[in-house]
């Protein structure tokens, strides 16, 4: 059945979620408060690798899509997801993204209509934040008047296997009405919906599965940090440890988490349980600090380096590979290259950065944006694989460098050195 759908937030969550929507027949009003972006989305311009130029006007060649920093086309809407950002600020939860929408949404919205919430949050944050929202600026009530639930949002950008139709979807729902509308809805463009008890659950499952990662990725950057001096190679001890068909999970090191998810859901984690329970979770909190701390040890790293060539960091020449969180996506939320580049500047390095997928002005004032090729390689005294996009070719990077130390594992060469 036919939906008029509001999604609320059209970046890399929202983005992917409005046009799979409008695929299977929904009419989709996608609301963002930067102009800018609606501007580019209304002339067919994507900015989310995911989504392809071609794809999002053929959503708007269907008068299906309208994308608008306003909310006067989202009355009447059937259905209300938010996909608004949740990030932390010195380690408190800001969930004021979400709080402006719920007072948005309350003042359209009518009876019979659903809410669903796939913002990253704390467990309880449906129930106990969200709703009272709602309630109040719509004189309507949850579970009675409308139906009101949580999805946590599962994108994996750049991910060309796992993508919005056939990765699983958890729903939940603060009643059995309001979970068997939500989902309906996601099954009208998700091959598996996965229903749960309660909001809780699925709030808590979101924030699960990232822990697990950033707790595991934290394991193999503090092996990492320590093997040079066991004289082992990470990269090999992993590989053969992979062999093992049961028992054990490959992870990577690198140069720390980045993005929306790693950095963020584990102290969502953390804080609420500290809140309610006066408690602690030992081993999120020590995955933080690693994590936290990669940047530090790849730009001592580098800094050691510059020392064994008798080249002090102040005035040498760094070329940074990549700039985003992840490799062949643009998205630098986060990123721990960032932290890299600015401890280099503030330690006097010249720092140049090849960065293809980035829009430049998102960059900081201190990096220098040049163009990958041989003669930003033959140009820098050291180079550092930060983000291995594909497009790099790491051939010539090993061929043509002085010296290169590599976080990714993708060099080769008498002058590379690895994470």
């Amino acid at each position: 059945m036919t939906k008029t759908v509001t999604v609320v937030g059209q970046g890399y969550v929202g983005l992917p979620l409005a046009m799979a929507a409008v695929e299977v027949g929904h009419r989709v009003v996608g609301v963002d408060v930067d102009e800018r972006r609606v501007a580019r989305l209304a002339a067919g311009d994507s900015f989310v690798e995911d989504i392809s130029e071609q794809q999002l006007r053929s959503a708007i060649e269907t008068g299906r899509y309208l994308p608008t920093a306003t909310w006067e086309a989202t009355a009447g809407s059937d259905i209300f997801v938010v996909t608004v950002p949740t990030p932390l600020r010195e380690g408190i939860p800001d969930l004021s993204y979400v709080e402006s929408a719920g007072r948005e949404i309350s003042e359209r919205l009518v009876v019979g209509a659903t809410v669903v919430l796939e913002s990253t949050t704390y467990p309880g944050t449906t129930d106990q934040l969200l709703a009272p929202i709602l309630e109040q600026g719509s004189g309507l009530k949850a579970g009675i008047d409308f139906r009101l639930g949580y999805s946590p949002e599962r994108i994996d950008p750049s991910n060309k296997t796992w993508g919005m139709r056939n990765t699983p979807k958890v729903v939940s729902g603060i009643d059995d009405e309001s979970l068997e509308e939500i989902r309906a809805f996601y099954a009208s463009f998700v091959d598996e919906v996965v229903p749960v008890s309660s909001t809780r659950t699925a709030e808590l499952t979101k924030l699960l599965e990232n822990t697990f990662r950033h707790v595991n990725i934290a394991l193999v950057n503090e092996i990492a940090a320590v093997a040079p001096e066991l004289g082992v190679d990470i990269w090999e001890a992993i590989d053969a440890a992979d062999s093992k068909p049961f028992g054990f999970m490959r992870f990577t090191p690198g140069p720390g988490v980045g993005g929306h998810c790693l950095p963020i859901d584990p102290s969502y984690l953390l804080w609420q349980v500290r809140q309610t329970s006066r408690s602690d979770l030992r081993m999120v909190s020590a995955a933080n600090e690693i994590n936290d701390h990669m940047p530090d040890h790849v730009v001592s790293r580098v800094q050691a380096a510059l020392n064994r060539q008798r080249l002090a960091v102040n005035g040498a020449k760094v070329l940074l590979l990549g700039m985003a969180y992840k490799k062949n996506v643009g998205d630098i939320r986060e990123s721990p290259s960032l932290s890299v580049a600015r401890q280099l500047h503030e330690l006097g390095a010249e720092v140049h950065a090849a960065e293809p997928h980035t829009d430049p002005e998102f960059l900081p004032s201190e990096i220098d944006l040049v163009e990958f090729g041989k003669d930003a390689l033959v140009w820098a005294d050291a180079v550092v694989v930060l983000t291995d996009h594909d497009v790099f070719d790491y051939e010539l990077v090993a061929e043509h460098s002085t010296y290169v130390f590599d976080t990714r594992n993708r060099c080769v060469g008498s002058t590379v050195e690895l994470l």
